[in-house]
């Protein structure tokens, strides 16, 4: 056993601008709920911090105190986003060691504070992995500076997101391959599932990526530059480099998590109407209705090991990079793929209808 094995996602660090804005956005539509905050920064420097919570998700959002502040360095050059994906282990010193030893860049040395201990090293781009470690007894939300919150007013509706499922990170092209064998390296994760996938005039490759512990999963896109350019190539543009798209929630019932989050006020991607006229071809479906999937915009696709429902937040990023995804898996394991080539087809049936 390496001391990579049981890795999985103790919390998403975000780095923003509006520490207040994000918390709203986070309490009142997708029901988290703020259970840790750091002290006021001093005039001269610091950073304001807030921990949410839903079920097995947790978030950390940072705004900094001033411009020397990293939190500072990722916003000015990106807005918004997810800054650190924080890796959960039972040795903290032992990963970051062995991490660097295999080529990882060290960023922060192992340190302990309130009897945690943490070390970070950078993932891909400007994204770091921050290791994790407390002691078997400590409260597994606890992280050094952070104090619990009281008197905080209570989540919009619960909408039943359960577990980090998956990030979604799309890289400039020509990184594919090099940040593939920096985590089946540096951090013994394994490549399971590789796809292209080509749209019209435009292409892009897809390789995912998970842990041994099957926790934490990325999925790596690059875009293909021979062709026309899509959606990957204008995320890297936007974000100003490689970074992730979105961030993948589990529920248990699709269905009742994006009706909750609709009465709470998210907006999703809408879907055309012929493309639920072409399910019945493509699939049997194994959970709801096709009309509860209709009047929400609900995505399906199936693997050989089961069904996949999925929607996609529309993002109310300043520069339209940054969204979320709701997921229901039942029993499969790849990521919708399919739904890509179904939504272009629908989308040409949709537009034949209305040139008729």
């Amino acid at each position: 056993m390496t001391v990579f094995e049981e890795l999985s996602v103790d919390h998403v660090g975000f780095s923003v601008a509006d520490l207040a804005e994000t918390t709203r956005l986070f309490v009142d539509r997708y029901g988290f709920t703020v259970y840790a905050r750091s002290e006021e920064p001093p005039e001269t420097g610091g950073a304001l911090t807030v921990a949410l919570g839903c079920q097995d998700i947790r978030l950390v959002l940072t705004q900094a105190g001033d411009a020397d502040h990293p939190a500072a360095a990722y916003v000015e050059r990106h807005g918004d986003g997810v800054s650190d994906i924080a890796l959960r282990t039972c040795d903290a010193e032992a990963a970051y060691t062995e991490a660097v030893r295999r080529g990882a860049r060290p960023v922060t040395p192992p340190a302990v504070r309130d009897g945690v201990v943490t070390a970070s090293i950078v993932g891909f781009a400007d994204v770091l992995h921050t290791f994790v470690q407390r002691p078997p007894t400590t409260d597994p939300r606890v992280l050094p500076g952070l104090f619990p919150a009281t008197g905080e007013r209570h989540p919009a509706g619960h909408a039943g997101l359960g577990t980090v499922d998956h990030f979604a990170v799309c890289l400039e092209a020509g990184q594919l391959d090099p940040t593939v064998e920096f985590y089946e390296t540096a951090l013994d994760f394994e490549m399971v599932f590789t796809q292209r996938i080509v749209v019209g005039r435009q292409a892009m490759d897809s390789k995912v990526v998970q842990s041994r512990s099957g926790a934490v999963t990325l999925t790596l896109i690059e875009p293909d530059v021979s062709r026309d350019p899509g959606q990957i190539d204008q995320f890297v543009k936007d974000h100003g480099g490689a970074g992730i798209q979105h961030v993948a929630f589990t529920t248990g019932d699709i269905v009742r998590a994006v009706g909750t989050l609709r009465e709470n006020g998210i907006e999703f991607l809408g879907t055309p109407g012929a493309y639920y006229d072409l399910v019945p071809e493509r699939l049997r479906l194994a959970r709801h209705s096709l009309g509860e999937l209709r009047a929400l915009s609900i995505l399906v696709d199936q693997d050989q090991d089961g069904q996949l429902l999925q929607i996609f937040s529309r993002s109310v990023h300043p520069r339209g990079t940054l969204f979320f995804e709701v997921i229901e898996r039942a029993g499969a394991r790849t990521f919708g793929s399919g739904n890509i080539n179904a939504l272009y087809t629908a989308v040409e049936i949709q537009r034949n209808r209305q040139a008729r």
